[in-house]
């Protein structure tokens, strides 16, 4: 199934910022397409892991790879599909430079009748150098085996 750009983009702004996890955390939809989505968390003191360093916490970059997969497979299918992780490995690389916020890019690239297969990274100032990468499995909730 494919949505339309226009509803495409109002369940994707949905999805990134009216969870109240995401909403609390301060996520932002930056982009959506077909099985495609990034989503960014504004620096915040609040969401500092260790106030020497200033960095964003580890969580809450583990938060956004985990809500920018989901985005990506709701933009696969076109529909608010429930999901569930089923198995979220994620690979950190570097810290994130201090107060700097982060953003989140994932692709859905398989979906079987019951599991989605993600791959998502996370930077702060440059794509080609991020600060996770993470692959990812999703139940798709209520799926028919």
């Amino acid at each position: 199934m494919s949505a339309d750009p226009t509803n495409l983009r109002e369940m994707a702004e949905l999805m990134a910022i009216g969870a109240p996890q995401a909403a609390a955390l301060g996520f932002r939809l930056v982009s959506v397409e077909p099985a495609r989505g990034a989503i960014a968390v504004p620096w915040r003191e609040d969401l500092v892991g260790d106030p020497t360093t200033g960095v964003i916490a580890g969580g809450v970059v583990t938060t956004l790879l985990d809500h920018v997969c989901g985005l990506a497979i709701m933009s696969r299918a076109g529909e608010r599909t429930p999901t569930a992780t089923l198995d979220l490995r994620i690979d950190y690389m570097r810290a994130a430079a201090p107060r700097a916020g982060v953003t989140a890019e994932a692709h859905c690239y398989k979906v079987t009748r019951t599991i989605a297969f993600v791959r998502a990274q996370a930077w702060d100032e440059d794509p080609a150098d991020p600060i996770a990468t993470a692959q990812a499995a999703f139940v798709l909730v209520g799926a028919t085996k």
